[in-house]
């Protein structure tokens, strides 16, 4: 039996999806104790300032509480980036799951293709670009995935080792705090078990708990 937990957790989709692909990881959030809530934001139309303003308004309306965020490969980004710039937030730690943090090679070979930049809308610079190191006090920990397969494969661009869509590299930005690899493609790493473990683990402790055979 888990432990009630008076932490809120905020989970956020990645490029092409929305909130209901992360049901299953808010699930076994929700029964490890913690009140969750997936936020959906426009991964490519509208503005990145806009769903990032949108983020940390949200992000405010849970203070008086240890407020964590899981993001999915671009939602982590989103997350790291307006952690970044509000220092406001309430405390609480973020996790990664695939997220290109130093820029993505398969962005950037998708964007030269005909129609490629537009498929990538407002996500487009930042997936490109990258974020630079982090600096902040709130704990960061990162899972990334191992089994390679997935469109950034077709594109034949990612440095192995990769999930298929990122490299294990451009997930290992600077200052991080706990870097964690298993052997998931990019859309398993929101679906595994173990990765979920992980999860609740680095929420709870600030360390992934266990080595992972996902």
């Amino acid at each position: 039996m888990q432990t009630a937990s008076t932490d809120h957790v905020i989970v956020l989709h990645g490029i092409w999806m929305r909130g209901i692909a992360m049901l299953p990881l808010s699930r076994r959030l929700r029964a490890a104790g913690f009140s969750v809530d997936a936020l959906d934001y426009p991964s490519v139309v509208g503005s990145w300032d806009d769903s990032a303003s949108r983020l940390a308004e949200h992000w405010r309306q849970h203070g008086g509480r240890r407020v964590h965020v899981v993001g999915h490969s671009l939602g982590g980004m989103l997350a790291l980036h307006v952690a970044a710039q509000h220092a406001d937030l309430p405390d609480g730690r973020i996790v990664c799951l695939g997220s290109p943090l130093k820029g993505s090679a398969a962005a950037g070979r998708l964007g030269r293709l005909p129609g490629g930049h537009w498929l990538m809308g407002q996500s487009a610079e930042i997936l490109n670009s990258g974020l630079a190191a982090w600096q902040q006090q709130r704990p960061v920990g990162v899972i990334a995935g191992s089994t390679p397969v997935g469109l950034g494969s077709v594109l034949g661009v990612l440095k192995a080792p990769h999930d298929g869509t990122v490299s294990v590299d451009e997930t290992r930005l600077d200052g991080i705090d706990e870097h964690r690899v298993v052997a998931l493609t990019h859309t398993g790493l929101a679906f595994s078990n173990d990765v979920a473990e992980l999860v609740i683990g680095f929420l709870r402790d600030g360390r992934f708990p266990h080595e992972a055979t996902a």
